[in-house]
């Protein structure tokens, strides 16, 4: 799971907040690996269906022929190979005692895991947190549904968390009670660690902070950074940039806080046949927990008529194009600076196994309200979250 919306509730009033600013332990800046590990892949329509719920708080709306595609996905994923659709890297966090595979999420706010207060049945396979070594927050909670009811909630505790080899001592922790089918089938990972920006953080009736937030000033540098792989596993840093990870100079573009996400705007965009799929550019959201790239409706029909056999399949509720199909480069203008995703990324994934027609990695955005820079773009750089000065700035640069 990538992200989840709260739930309107009462809650006895209280005070929330952790006592102290977390105790740290460790270093000033460290890398994590993430880790290949296998599950199933959900299919392209089931993919699009998530991400019109995860930004639902801010208007997102599923156009009719999503909604249908994903209904009729009876099994909801097929069988892949991580390595092949990158779609399993997970990294390792330690929550108390339990060392946990966790998402890391640039789309939502969250520390959200598995725990030993989760029914048997519902947390089969997972890897569980026990928050016996935490300290529970009087009267907080967590409440999460999406638009097809799906729902998880629980309790929030403060405990350690360490990552990379830091340690925050009275981190957030929402330790999951009840999960409904929808989020306990994908057993690779135990839970998500979010790194937007506080102010979308779910707990209620008082937002906590994220685990980027409460190492920032411990860290050598408010930063963190991105570098993520096709068929490979990739890395994040904190509190520094690896100059051996990217080539060539850093683009930066200042960041909009408003919606609690890593939001920009983008110049414009090229690519396909004859540069069919050329337009300018508009607001967009760096998103490491969404899969696929979602473009204005324009530039992705014209992506895919430069792309033989791609049509817009109302089935799917989406692009898709022959397996075998070679798709052109596609070029994203940022900053001033053109930044190009490699043809092969856009071949997303079969739409079944055996399937010669795959779902295409560039989608519409339409009903969404903004563009989402998810993975498919997010591999072909090295992107670097600035939170260091005045106020935020995103950084792109070639990946080495």
């Amino acid at each position: 799971m990538h992200s989840f919306l709260t739930t309107a509730a009462l809650v006895a009033s209280a005070s929330l907040s952790l006592a102290a600013p977390a105790n740290l332990v460790g270093r000033s800046a460290f890398e994590v690996k993430q880790v290949a590990r296998g599950h199933k892949m959900r299919s392209g329509p089931l993919q699009m269906l998530k991400t019109y719920k995860k930004y639902a708080r801010v208007g997102a709306v599923a156009p009719s022929e999503v909604v249908s595609a994903a209904a009729a996905c009876q099994t909801g994923e097929v069988a892949a190979d991580p390595q092949l659709y990158d779609q399993s890297y997970l990294s390792p966090v330690t929550i108390g005692n339990s060392e946990l595979m966790l998402d890391f999420d640039t789309g939502s706010a969250d520390l959200w895991c598995f725990s030993t207060e989760s029914p048997a049945v519902q947390s089969a396979g997972h890897g569980l947190y026990n928050p016996s070594t935490g300290t529970e927050l009087d009267g907080a909670f967590w409440d999460i549904t999406y638009g097809d009811q799906s729902a998880a909630s629980g309790n929030v505790f403060a405990d350690k968390v360490v990552v990379g080899g830091v340690t925050a001592t009275k981190q957030a922790i929402e330790a999951a009670t009840s999960v409904s089918y929808e989020f306990t089938e994908d057993v690779a990972s135990d839970g998500l660690l979010g790194l937007a920006f506080s102010s979308i953080n779910t707990i209620l009736p008082q937002p906590q902070t994220t685990f980027f937030d409460t190492v920032r000033n411990t860290l050598a540098k408010a930063v963190f950074t991105v570098d993520l792989k096709k068929g490979a596993a990739g890395s994040y840093t904190f509190g520094y940039i690896d100059s051996s990870k990217y080539s060539g100079a850093i683009t930066y573009v200042p960041v909009n806080t408003a919606n609690g996400f890593w939001q920009f705007t983008a110049d414009g965009y090229s690519g396909g046949g004859n540069n069919a799929s050329t337009g300018r550019g508009g607001v967009a959201i760096a998103d490491t927990g969404t899969s696929l790239l979602y473009l204005p409706a324009s530039v992705a029909k014209g992506y895919y008529s430069g792309v033989q056999g791609a049509s817009f399949d109302f089935r799917q509720g989406g692009y898709t194009l022959p397996c075998s199909a070679t798709p052109p480069d596609f070029n994203v203008a940022i900053g001033g600076k053109t930044f190009t995703v490699p043809g092969s990324y856009i071949n997303y994934a079969p739409l079944r196994a055996g399937s010669s027609t795959c779902f295409g990695g560039i989608q519409a955005d339409s009903g969404i309200g903004f563009s989402i820079f998810g993975d498919v773009f997010l591999k072909a750089v090295y992107a670097i979250f600035d939170d260091s000065g005045s106020s935020p700035k995103l950084g792109f640069a070639a990946q080495a």
